[in-house]
């Protein structure tokens, strides 16, 4: 009898949708790396991911980040990650690479450059209607770095007609997930600098706008499982981009700081039922990775939020529950306790292999030769990466 039995169903309904942007190069402001076998064509980048999900079986989908995975066809490309076995997810907008956003984007003082961003968005929407995929998703670099430099107020009207504007865009089935960020690049004052900033935008908006929380998007010592279970409870959390941060937005491994944050996070997910497919939360990876290799990165990241998404399912919801109501401090944390040491690789290793797929996914992927293959054949031409 193995210590998933009671959850195994639960845990065969995790995925992860993993970054195409992952799987290029990618650095710090100093340098960007240039590392063999990076992808130099968006259908590289799936083709990579899709050896992750072929060997996990957690990554049944990889997010587009616009204009870097931009396309004659996306119709072509959709089908081409369908082939490998896999789709097309969330369509990534990006207003923060272009010279006229220098001072702003949907929150510019410029009703033109509102405008151009605006024109993004539509753009983007667009590769939602022929991929048929559901969510947007927007970032925004917009702040200002010096008191005065700019009229925080009226930045926020600025942001909530422009994002009205591409709210009234969506399709019936189409959603807007709003991200945050509290510094950088701007660092005096961001335009959406917490999750209570863009709830707000998306509450006026209506129902299909939601919040996106990244794990590496907090002040220090921010209780970010708290965060997460209200959203939950007012139904607009819209998605996680997973990563993990010793000190600011580091972009890393997830789990690789926190572990045992990780594991908060996801009791809260599985507490408010965002693991059950009707819920409509989705799981994300947003990750760079410029040290090490670009596949095994993905792989260890979604083989983390699977550990650990075990372990939260393994609390003793019932035993929790006694001991919160009965004041039972020591004996509530114990319970919690225990199922964060529980260790579940090896019986994860072993359901891993009852459902065809590697035990160990990370010596597969080294024992399958994909590295070196790639590696020799995606010679000439120009590596994909984000610049710096």
């Amino acid at each position: 009898m193995s210590v998933l039995d009671g959850i195994a169903p639960t845990l065969a309904q995790l995925g992860i949708e993993v970054p195409s942007w992952a799987y290029g190069n990618s650095g710090t402001r100093f340098k960007v790396f240039a590392t063999p076998g990076t992808p130099r064509t968006v259908q590289e980048k799936i083709a990579d991911a899709a050896k992750v999900n072929e060997l996990t079986g957690l990554a049944p989908a990889v997010a587009l980040h616009i204009p870097w995975d931009k396309v004659d066809d996306f119709g072509a490309l959709g089908r081409y990650a369908e082939n490998k076995g896999i789709r097309l997810g969330t369509v990534n907008s990006n207003t923060f690479q272009d010279e006229d956003y220098k001072f702003g984007s949907l929150t510019h003082s410029d009703a033109s450059v509102r405008n151009k961003a605006i024109d993004h968005m539509y753009e983007c929407i667009e590769v939602l209607n022929v991929t048929g995929s559901r969510d947007l998703k927007i970032w925004l670099a917009d702040g200002t770095n010096y008191p005065g430099q700019g009229d925080m107020r009226s930045r926020q009207d600025w942001l909530q007609e422009s994002l009205r504007k591409v709210y009234d865009r969506l399709g019936e089935d189409q959603r807007m997930v709003l991200e945050y960020k509290f510094f950088e690049p701007a660092f005096y004052h961001t335009d959406v600098p917490d999750w209570g900033t863009s709830y707000a935008h998306c509450l006026q908006l209506g129902e299909k706008a939601l919040v996106c929380l990244d794990t590496g998007h907090h002040a220090p010592g921010t209780n970010i499982e708290f965060i997460v279970a209200q959203l939950i409870r007012l139904g607009k959390l819209g998605s996680f981009d997973f990563n993990s941060r010793f000190y600011a937005d580091d972009d890393l491994i997830v789990g690789a700081a926190d572990p045992f944050q990780l594991f908060r996070i996801l009791f809260e997910v599985v507490r408010g039922g965002a693991l059950d497919p009707t819920s409509n939360v989705a799981l994300m990876l947003d990750q760079c990775h410029n040290l090490e290799e670009k596949i095994p990165g993905q792989i260890r990241s979604v083989l983390n939020v699977q550990e650990m998404t075990a372990r939260a399912l393994l609390v003793d919801r019932e035993a929790l529950k006694t001991a919160q109501e009965s004041g039972d401090v020591l004996g509530a944390n114990e319970v919690f306790m225990d199922a964060f040491y529980t260790d579940v690789r090896t019986p994860l290793a072993q359901w891993r292999e009852s459902r065809g797929l590697p035990a160990d996914p990370m010596a597969a992927y080294r024992a399958s030769g994909y590295q070196e293959q790639i590696n020799s054949e995606r010679l000439g031409g120009q590596q994909a990466g984000w610049g710096a």
